[in-house]
C-alpha cells in the first residue's frame, strides 16, 4: 500500500537561514522555521527557531520550538525549549517543557506555563544562575535543580 503523497502546493517551505555574516536590527516574524547563525538585535517570533553556535540574539524569542546553541540575551518563550551544551542564555525562560544539556550556561528565571506563548507570564519563576558543566548555583536556598521549578502559587488578595 502506497502512502499518499503531499498535495501539490502544500509542501512545507524550507527554513530561513540567517548566515553568520548577517546582522539584522529589527524584529522578525514568521509562521515558518528560522535558523540564525548571525546577529539579531530585535524580537523573533517563529514556529521553530534554531539559534546557531555563532549566533547572537538580543531580544525576546517566541516560538513553538526553540533550540539554542549560541548566545541569547533576552526572554525566551516556547512550548519546547532546549539549551545545548554550547548555549549561553541571559534572560528569563517561560516554557512548557525544557531540556538543558551539560555545559550550557543559563542565568535568569525559569517558569513552567501551560501556554507560554500566551503573553507575558509575570514573576512566578525561580531565579537561578545555572552552568550545567560546572555545577549549579542557585540564588534560591535549597533549590538543587532550577530547571524543574514549578510556578509559584498564586494567593488571593483580600
Amino acid at each position: 500500500m502506497n502512502k499518499p503523497s503531499q498535495q501539490p502546493g502544500k509542501t512545507k517551505p524550507s527554513p530561513s537561514v540567517l548566515s553568520s555574516d548577517l546582522t539584522i536590527v529589527g524584529n522578525l516574524r514568521t509562521t515558518g522555521d528560522v535558523q540564525v547563525e548571525g546577529t539579531v538585535q530585535g524580537d523573533i517570533r517563529a514556529h521553530l527557531l534554531t539559534v546557531g553556535e555563532s549566533a547572537n540574539i538580543e531580544g525576546e524569542i517566541v516560538a513553538d520550538d526553540v533550540v539554542v546553541t549560541g548566545k541569547v540575551t533576552g526572554r525566551v518563550r516556547g512550548l519546547k525549549v532546549r539549551l545545548t551544551s554550547t548555549a549561553r542564555v541571559e534572560g528569563d525562560i517561560i516554557h512548557k517543557t525544557i531540556a538543558i544539556e551539560s555545559g550550557a550556561h543559563f542565568e535568569g528565571s525559569v517558569q513552567r506555563a501551560e501556554d507560554p506563548l500566551a503573553g507575558a507570564g509575570g514573576d512566578g519563576g525561580a531565579r537561578a544562575t545555572f552552568s550545567s558543566g560546572q555545577g549549579a548555583r542557585s540564588s534560591a536556598p535549597g533549590m538543587a535543580r532550577p530547571v524543574s521549578a514549578a510556578p509559584a502559587a498564586k494567593t488571593a488578595e483580600d
